[in-house]
């Protein structure tokens, strides 16, 4: 079983059900346990528009491949409507693949970590609430980070 880290993200429609009901099928995925949820954070839209963001990171265990498990995700994403107009187009539902194990994937479809993860407080506040002492392969100690991404608005929902 790998331990992998799930990036969610709603800014459309009722946003905070949304990402609760995202965690809830996350569980439900076959090859997947143990599913954890951070709080829920919101923020700003980075590179978009639209309202802010409800986020929350996921960590959970799989016996899927990387890529059967990006692909479970997009089924989730699909079922809650998810279209990609245009890039970082507001969602309905967004589920990245952020970490999965220690490995460092780059294909076509998949690029793990997920490239932008370390420039996003709205990643690494969640990321480093589930799991303090999480590196970030490539990057190092992703509590380090934090400093670069403190000027960006974000957080915690009730």
């Amino acid at each position: 079983m790998i331990q992998a880290y799930i990036g969610i993200g709603a800014n459309l429609g009722n946003a905070r059900d949304t990402v609760h009901e995202a965690i809830v099928r996350l569980s439900k995925i076959a090859g997947c346990q143990d599913v954890v949820a951070s709080s829920l954070f919101s923020s700003a839209p980075i590179d978009s528009s639209g309202d802010d963001y409800v986020n929350a990171v996921a960590q959970l265990r799989t016996s899927l491949t990387a890529q059967a498990l990006l692909e479970a995700l997009q089924d989730i994403e699909h079922v809650f409507g998810r279209e990609r107009p245009y890039r970082n187009a507001p969602r309905t539902l967004d589920l990245d693949v952020l970490l999965y194990g220690e490995e460092q994937i780059n294909t076509s479809t998949l690029t793990v970590p997920h490239p932008r993860m370390t420039e996003r407080a709205f990643v690494l506040l969640p990321l480093v609430q589930l799991a303090p002492e999480i590196s970030i392969p490539g990057n190092g100690a992703a509590s380090e980070l934090l400093p670069q991404v403190e000027n960006q608005i974000i957080f915690k929902l009730l």
